[in-house]
């Protein structure tokens, strides 16, 4: 496409197309997820609420309630399809998402600390797992590094990494007594229940902030993914660039575990489901984002079906689909000779 002034962009159809029926999927899940509940709401009724048109009842079961949570779901489930695409990108490995890395576990071990040596708050739980994302983000970046960071030397290190966080993390379990040990344990399951407005904000800011800046490195992304020495002759200032998407990857993943605990395997199954869909080359970083908002969505909607509301946590859901995902990736990846 071509803009009177002379400005080109490429557009792909097929993944524009994508894009807008993975959103659509995702806000029509969040809508009958809203519904759902104790006291139903048919989706009619929610679309009314939400449009200023409802009784007294309905709008603060909708608009305190419940719609907080979907949201949180939502941008919680957009930030791992977001930071697992990059993550994939970066490495140009398929298992180069969070969980594989170990973010995952440094934000656990974050709030873990906060449970068990401090007893802290909610929100003090929130910036523990925060930081401790952060942190391991920036251990993994570093002892990787060496002339630059290779995508399997980052891989390899990241499972170190999280094995090594993965033993703090049940040391720390042993030593909490059984009710900070309970909190801990359905913290560390991931769940979107009891989220409010106090979670939406952080992570509605910060994707604000965040995917804007992505989007704009996209074209160095793309380069990057065929190797560092081409995307370097094409004018991509390589370390920066990943250094910067790593950055962003690594807030993204570590304020969604803060918000929703470590939701499994969204981070890690998102970019490839977006990239069979669209059956484009490169990150696909808009679909990822949208697959991860609808598949957390609908898995959330799907726990509370089948089971009720808050009987089972949506990580529960996410971890069981995401195993049955990575045995199959596995199995493909090894047919095809890569490993």
């Amino acid at each position: 496409m071509r803009s009177p002034g002379g400005l080109s962009v490429r557009l792909d159809v097929r993944a524009a197309l994508v894009v807008v029926l993975l959103l659509l999927a995702a806000l029509a899940a969040g809508v009958v997820l809203i519904g759902t509940g104790d006291f139903p709401i048919s989706a009619g009724d929610v679309l009314k609420t939400l449009a200023g048109n409802g009784n007294a009842g309905q709008e603060f079961i909708v608009d305190e309630l419940r719609l907080p949570r979907v949201l949180v779901g939502l941008l919680v489930g957009a930030s791992l399809g977001l930071g697992g695409a990059l993550f994939q990108a970066v490495t140009r490995n398929p298992l180069g998402s969070p969980d594989v890395l170990g973010l995952g576990q440094g934000a656990t071990a974050g709030a873990l600390v906060m449970i068990v040596l401090f007893s802290g708050s909610a929100a003090e739980v929130t910036v523990g797992a925060l930081v401790g994302g952060l942190v391991t983000g920036l251990a993994i970046y570093l002892l990787a590094w060496k002339q630059g960071v290779h995508g399997y030397r980052l891989v390899l290190v990241g499972i170190g990494v999280s094995a090594i966080v993965t033993a703090v993390n049940g040391y720390l379990l042993t030593v909490s007594d059984i009710v900070d040990a309970a909190r801990a344990v359905v913290w560390m399951t991931g769940s979107l229940s009891g989220r409010d407005w106090d979670q939406v904000w952080p992570l509605l800011g910060l994707c604000a902030v965040l995917v804007p800046l992505v989007l704009v490195n996209a074209r160095g992304l793309r380069m990057l993914e065929m190797g560092d020495d081409v995307a370097g002759a094409l004018g991509v200032r390589v370390e920066r660039v990943r250094a910067l998407l790593m950055v962003a990857a690594v807030l993204l993943t570590a304020t969604a575990t803060a918000a929703a605990g470590p939701v499994s395997f969204v981070a890690l199954t998102a970019p490839q489901l977006a990239r069979r869909l669209t059956r484009s080359p490169g990150p696909n970083l808009l679909p990822s984002l949208c697959m991860g908002a609808a598949l957390l969505v609908t898995a959330d909607l799907t726990s509370q079906r089948l089971f009720g509301a808050d009987q089972l946590p949506v990580g529960v859901v996410t971890g069981v689909l995401g195993g049955v995902y990575l045995l199959w990736l596995l199995v493909t990846e090894r047919r095809a000779g890569r490993i």
